[in-house]
């Protein structure tokens, strides 16, 4: 299990703590780079307002079972991004996440290291069974992240996103406890 104090998930590099309005301007920030929005969001690719980002982290719920956390490099106590939970089945045991880093901190290691510490506080503290994501095809250095976490490819929906003037795959990925049990214990 990883590292755990009294207010952070803790991996290697980074630490998963709770959204502040301190946060919000760089958050922002991030979230209006047009290249991040171009690998994460599948929507018509228009920059949001301030407003728009505001009411998206004030409606972030552990009552909706969304569960957001800032990433902030460990040493430096800076925030670079955001990972979360949502989608929650607990019925089923499944969820899914998603993360969001700026462009300065990405290629790095630190959405590797996010998302394994995710994972952990997934299956360790939420008690579910899988976790899902989905992933557009053009974006390699994501798909790359989420297989060193362990997440395998599932299922492709083809031409599902029109981007750069043409139509791409999404891929569906997923994790099983299990599969990642035996990983941890290598």
């Amino acid at each position: 299990m990883k590292q755990y104090s009294e207010n952070f998930l803790l991996g290697n590099e980074v630490a998963l703590r709770k959204i502040t309005k301190e946060d919000y301007e760089k958050f922002f920030a991030i979230e209006n780079v047009m290249e991040s929005r171009l690998l994460m969001n599948d929507g018509i690719p228009f920059p949001p307002t301030d407003a728009d980002h505001e009411k998206f982290l004030n409606e972030i719920s552990s009552e909706k079972d969304d569960y957001a956390f800032a990433i902030e490099l460990k040493d430096e106590k800076l925030f670079i991004g955001t990972i979360a939970v949502y989608l929650v089945n607990w019925k089923s045991g499944t969820c899914y996440v998603g993360i969001s880093i700026g462009p300065d901190h990405q290629g790095k290691g630190y959405g590797t290291d996010s998302m394994n510490v995710l994972v952990d506080f997934i299956f360790n503290y939420m008690n579910l069974n899988k976790v899902k994501l989905q992933v557009f095809g053009y974006n390699k250095r994501a798909i790359s992240s989420y297989e060193k976490c362990g997440f395998l490819l599932e299922g492709t929906l083809k031409e599902e996103i029109f981007r750069f003037g043409k139509y791409h795959d999404v891929y569906i990925m997923g994790l099983l406890r299990k599969d990642w049990e035996m990983q941890s214990h290598k």
